[in-house]
């Protein structure tokens, strides 16, 4: 019976950190209340609790499932690329992860987790993420170290047009930034 107990855990685990995801996103870490995630993934706060020491435990689970997420997606798209050239296979990455920011929760909750690195456990959090996301980026592309930082810079440039709705700013100051970064358009 543990055995079914334990998967049972893992699986509602897993749903809270998914909603997580989502309500995090939407007011940080500072100030999203565990209730509210709580509410959102139809438990009771008393249970989050049972399966996360805190709310820091909570954030940082939904962090690590983010990063967890673009890492997926990118290894999935670099391995589906085949025997490409490394700019290729970024190309292929990149495409893949204009799809998936579509899901623009994945992109407010990497900024919530940035603008919350003063407190050392998100800020080491973040470091794994982006750690893990570079190695797996280098790994899969083959691409030399310039050509991956130049990549993950064209993605926060990508959060930021985005985010700040920089598209449809006809404007020329706008255009420096967005012309020719491939982008989700808002859903």
């Amino acid at each position: 019976m543990t055995s079914g107990l334990r998967s049972t855990a893992d699986a509602q685990r897993a749903r809270i950190i998914d909603r997580a995801v989502d309500v995090f996103a939407d007011a940080g870490y500072h100030a999203t209340p565990v209730t509210a995630v709580a509410t959102a993934a139809g438990v009771s706060p008393a249970y989050v609790f049972r399966l996360f020491p805190g709310k820091l435990a909570l954030f940082i689970a939904a962090v690590e499932q983010c990063y967890a997420r673009v890492i997926g997606t990118m290894t999935e798209s670099g391995e589906a690329a085949g025997d490409a050239t490394p700019d290729e296979i970024l190309e292929a990455m990149t495409l893949a992860y204009v799809d998936l920011i579509r899901d623009r929760n994945l992109i407010r909750l990497q900024v919530h987790a940035q603008s919350a690195c003063d407190v050392p456990e998100i800020r080491g959090a973040v470091q794994r993420g982006l750690r893990d996301l570079v190695n797996a980026v280098t790994l899969i592309s083959g691409a030399d170290p310039s050509s991956v930082q130049r990549f993950m810079a064209y993605g926060q440039l990508c959060h930021l047009i985005v985010q700040a709705e920089l598209s449809p700013i006809d404007d020329t100051w706008a255009h420096t930034l967005s012309d020719g970064i491939r982008h989700a358009e808002p859903a």
